[in-house]
């Protein structure tokens, strides 16, 4: 297994600042972090990572939540609510019942705005600070609303949101709302309204914070570190398998980076890279085509629908960063029904991990590739789980069980339970 990042240690552009610069994945090219806003290349547009002089082992980890590796981010402190220190559940009837030698879920849901999206808006947010923009933007299903309404607001810096009309969970909007961004409803998709708000950006009208924005990616790369950490704390090994949802790929693409520069320091041999494994609903599966074609490129779908909100995207504009993370871990991508999806999201409750649909694709997934064969019965698996049950409490009371009525009467309550 390869997984070397493209810039050797002590090889440093001139256009480093304090070690730290942009690189093109495609052409190679540099440029300084924090000269400029920047999301893309130059040169060829090709899609830009956060390259690091000095790699991190994991004794320059200490503290609590995202900013506990700030030897692995761009500053030593962020926005900040604070965030991360998720847990990682155990869950052994879902483990029984799934068939694999240990499973947990790591539930990103427990973050301020029960998102993970928090992670990388604590280090967007920061960026955004350094850089002296005045107007923060994304595109969003919902998530990334709230994360970014709620750190601009912390911030105090102006938000702007886009949303696609009637498609985002009324909970997230409510967040998103309160934290006093200005929320615009587009006739059209997420993707859409991602390319509006990239449109906004190139005429210097925003800062975007959605996951084209590298250093967003800095902060999500963080659930990797905690997922290694706390598994091989609890079983003295790490995990085989990690399967997550795949919507604009982020996370995919984020843990990919942070493995690879943790080989690159010596804190983590080849062989125990977990093998990404991501997971789309079948409305929305152009991730799952590329895979299964062995496509270098995915097709964007312009028509895409799900109940997993969440993961309603066409268009995955991390693709070109999460194929190769999943291809040279060994991993795969496969995807669900959303009557699947709604089966794994009762489930989880049932364990008492409350989610949102698009996080139960990821055990909807591990349940579909168990069955075929593809993930063995003796692998220690990790589930991620990225939104909380009450971002779509709408889908939640679908999924549930149906309130019983009954007279007001003690008795007649007794009489009702034992019938």
């Amino acid at each position: 297994m390869s997984l070397k990042l493209s810039q050797q240690p002590g090889n440093v552009p001139e256009v480093a600042d304090d070690g730290i610069w942009l690189e093109c994945i495609e052409c190679g090219e540099t440029f300084a972090p924090f000269e400029a806003v920047r999301y893309t290349c130059d040169d060829c547009d090709g899609l830009l990572e956060v390259r690091y002089d000095d790699l991190p082992t994991w004794d320059d980890f200490e503290g609590r939540g995202v900013w506990r590796y700030n030897a692995a981010l761009p500053f030593e402190e962020g926005v900040s609510l604070p965030e991360g220190d998720t847990p990682l559940h155990e869950v052994p009837r879902l483990e029984e019942s799934v068939g694999v030698h240990r499973l947990r879920i790591k539930h990103e849901g427990m973050n301020p705005t029960g998102s993970f999206k928090d992670r990388g808006m604590t280090v967007g947010v920061r960026v955004a600070e350094e850089l002296g923009v005045g107007r923060l933007a994304c595109a969003s299903t919902g998530n990334t609303s709230a994360a970014l309404a709620a750190y601009g607001a912390r911030a105090g810096l102006e938000t702007l949101v886009l949303l696609p009309e009637g498609k985002v969970a009324a909970g997230k909007i409510a967040q998103a709302s309160l934290h006093g961004a200005r929320i615009l409803e587009v006739d059209g998709n997420f993707d859409s309204c991602l390319d509006i708000v990239q449109d906004l950006a190139a005429r210097g009208e925003a800062y975007l914070l959605n996951s084209l924005n590298p250093f967003r990616l800095e902060g999500q790369k963080t659930i990797g570190l905690e997922i290694l950490e706390r598994f091989y704390e609890d079983e003295g090994r790490y995990p085989d398998r990690i399967v997550l949802p795949v919507g604009n790929a982020g996370n995919t693409a984020a843990l990919y980076k942070a493995f690879r520069e943790l080989v690159a320091s010596g804190a983590l041999h080849p062989r125990d890279v977990p093998k990404l494994t991501g997971v789309q609903a079948e409305g929305a599966a152009p991730m799952v085509e590329a895979v299964e074609n062995d496509a270098d490129e995915i097709r964007r779908w312009d028509e895409v629908e799900t109940k997993a909100t969440a993961i309603r995207i066409g268009n995955p504009v991390n693709a070109p960063k999460a194929l190769p993370g999943i291809r040279e871990t060994g991993g795969t991508a496969v995807s669900v029904s959303d009557e699947a999806i709604t089966s794994a999201q009762r489930a989880l409750a049932r364990e008492g991990i409350g989610v949102e649909p698009a996080s139960a694709a990821s055990v909807a997934g591990l349940q579909k590739l168990r069955e075929q064969g593809v993930v063995d019965a003796d692998e220690d698996v990790v589930c991620l789980t990225t939104g909380h049950l009450l971002k779509d409490p709408d889908a939640a009371f679908e999924a549930g069980d149906d309130p019983e009525s009954v007279p007001n009467d003690t008795d007649a309550v007794l009489r009702h339970l034992e019938g």
